[in-house]
């Protein structure tokens, strides 16, 4: 486990002029019953990239249905998962991430958050009895999503953008590229022999979509980067959820919000299960600093289409600074 120092933890509680806000062992924790709220969840996404909610509306029972749900999948024989797979770039997957080496002590099943298409995957599996799944995932992806795009609402509001609805319209799009993962990451007995090393669940990277909603079982392992380079362990919270900034969201404040770097540390005794909903717009969508934010500022990044941004995405390494391709370069 990553300690943090205590000077270092003693910065983030410095507080600027708004009400103080509350941490969980070190991250923001926000009520969104709060009336502040929206101040503190601008707060957090500067400082952070990353916070906790509660009171976020999504029902218990969704989220223990998919995660037994979840479990039942990932005890399957191998064979069986299989046969939701290969990972392409959606579908079952074991051990290696994406297509370019990286590898990490994980299984997983990534979906598109449409429906129909989360329907055609579990039937690969499933037969013709895919129905549970599949009314577990789309009750709890239609909950989450809602409320990923009441944080949004809440955001444009702090943010003091006139139209409230500019990042939450994008994944309420027909056509938003959102996705869905599941992630199984075993328990990991080889760790004791380690000693002083780590071994990698899921590498350090950022996310690049809009915004990310986590959710994982009672079992420790996530971390997030913070400004001096240390990594601070996240407890897990059954009925809670965790939020991470994406790429997509520090390019549209145009740098003031952070997309936070994070990783999943393998636990050696106990299985650790996450859910993840990655609220991303339109593939044909120009991602570029919004206009209300920049009142004479220069634009850090050049503009860009989701889909040349997921492109590149695709094409690097886990922990490639993927947003370097599209900063402009300072004038000479």
């Amino acid at each position: 486990m990553v300690l943090l120092p205590k000077p270092a933890l003693e910065q983030f509680s410095l507080i600027r002029n708004i009400k103080p806000t509350t941490f969980f062992s070190g991250i923001p924790l926000i009520d969104l019953s709060n009336p502040d709220s929206k101040h503190l969840l601008v707060k957090a996404c500067e400082e952070f990239g990353f916070f906790k909610v509660v009171n976020h509306g999504v029902p218990l029972e969704f989220i223990l249905k998919l995660e037994s749900e979840a479990v039942k999948f990932f005890s399957l024989p191998l064979s069986e998962k299989e046969k939701a797979g290969p990972p392409n770039p959606f579908g079952y997957g074991n051990k290696s991430i994406g297509q370019n080496g990286d590898v990490g002590w994980v299984e997983y099943l990534l979906l598109t958050a449409n429906q129909e298409s989360i329907s055609q995957r579990l039937s690969s599996v499933f037969g013709d009895n895919p129905e549970k799944f599949r009314r577990a995932l789309n009750d709890y992806i239609s909950a989450v999503k809602k409320m990923a795009c009441e944080i949004l609402e809440m955001m444009a509001d702090g943010l003091k953008i006139q139209n409230r609805n500019v990042l939450s319209k994008l994944l309420k799009d027909e056509q938003s590229d959102s996705v869905f993962r599941l992630n199984h990451y075993p328990p990991c007995p080889e760790i004791q022999a380690l000693k002083d090393h780590n071994m990698i669940g899921f590498g350090e990277h950022t996310d690049p979509q809009i915004i990310s909603v986590l959710r994982s079982n009672n079992t420790s392992g996530l971390q997030i980067s913070l400004n001096d380079g240390s990594w601070l362990s996240v407890p897990p919270d059954l009925s809670s959820f965790f939020i991470n900034v994406g790429d997509s969201l520090q390019v549209m404040t145009n740098g003031l919000f952070k997309s936070v770097r994070h990783r999943v540390l393998a636990n050696s005794m106990k299985a650790r299960v996450s859910m993840i909903y990655f609220g991303g717009p339109p593939l044909g969508e120009k991602i570029a600093p919004l206009p209300s934010l920049m009142r004479g500022k220069e634009s850090l990044y050049r503009e860009f289409t989701w889909f040349e941004y997921k492109r590149s995405a695709y094409s690097s390494r886990l922990a490639d600074n993927k947003l370097l391709l599209f900063e402009r370069l300072p004038a000479s």
